[in-house]
């Protein structure tokens, strides 16, 4: 049987974004398949969902009774990944921030790597477009942060566009996850790499929504901001 990928989307409010996006993600690959986990919307995000899973077998839908956030919708879509058998599970947001063209770099990266980072600023170098001077430095700043603290030498700590194999998933407690927010991006690499896997960066460039809002917040950094050397220090004592 050929290996099989699932595109893990989050989605909330998300109705002008959803029915372009994933025409686009299947058609980078037909070994692709597309998750939406809906958090309720009120713009009727969950509705469309379903609609478009009952027109494509490819495409399917997990509903929330509420935002309940990008880290616990990212595990329960990964729990419904590895029940049905999915090789490869990816990351990726609704709103084309994340270009589907890139589907088929992940793919084939990850033939010699165990998880896949689409890098905004691998080497150093920016690439992002459309984002405030404000929210540039402080994502590029928390990525320096980020590797500072935990060891970790990716360039791109934050990033959600990411690829893993199914044996990482498997090898993480994924109920010991705490993050909710970016930070979840963060912790996810870094548990996957105290357990030896193989992570590789990609180049991508990323382009800032222009339909609907964007769910960055202060709660969300503030998270970031603990969790990273709460991270460091499980990594001390061996409990990551």
């Amino acid at each position: 049987m050929a290996e099989r990928a699932l595109v893990v989307i989050p989605t909330y409010n998300e109705a002008a974004n959803l029915p372009n996006i994933v025409p686009q993600v299947l058609a980078q690959d037909p070994r692709l398949d597309v998750l939406v986990v809906d958090d309720n919307s009120p713009d009727g995000t969950g509705r469309m969902a379903d609609a478009i899973a009952g027109a494509n077998p490819r495409v399917h839908a997990l509903h929330r009774e509420g935002k309940l956030g990008l880290g616990t919708a990212y595990i329960r879509g990964f729990g419904w990944a590895l029940e049905r058998g999915y090789d490869y599970i990816f990351e990726m947001d609704a709103d084309f921030s994340h270009d589907p063209a890139y589907l088929k770099d992940f793919l084939k990266a990850i033939e010699n790597a165990d998880v896949v980072l689409g890098s905004r600023y691998l080497d150093g170098k920016v690439a992002v477009v459309n984002w405030p001077m404000g929210r540039l430095m402080l994502s590029y700043c928390a990525n320096i942060y980020a590797r500072w603290i935990t060891g970790l030498r990716i360039w791109d700590l934050t990033g959600g566009f990411k690829c893993f194999r199914r044996r990482v998933l498997e090898a993480i407690d994924l109920s010991q996850v705490r993050s909710n927010g970016y930070a979840f991006q963060i912790e996810m690499s870094v548990r996957a790499w105290r357990k030896g896997f193989k992570l590789r960066e990609i180049p991508i460039v990323f382009v800032d929504r222009t339909e609907g809002q964007s769910k960055m917040n202060r709660a969300i950094v503030r998270e970031a901001v603990w969790m990273v050397p709460r991270l460091r220090l499980l990594g001390w004592f061996g409990r990551i």
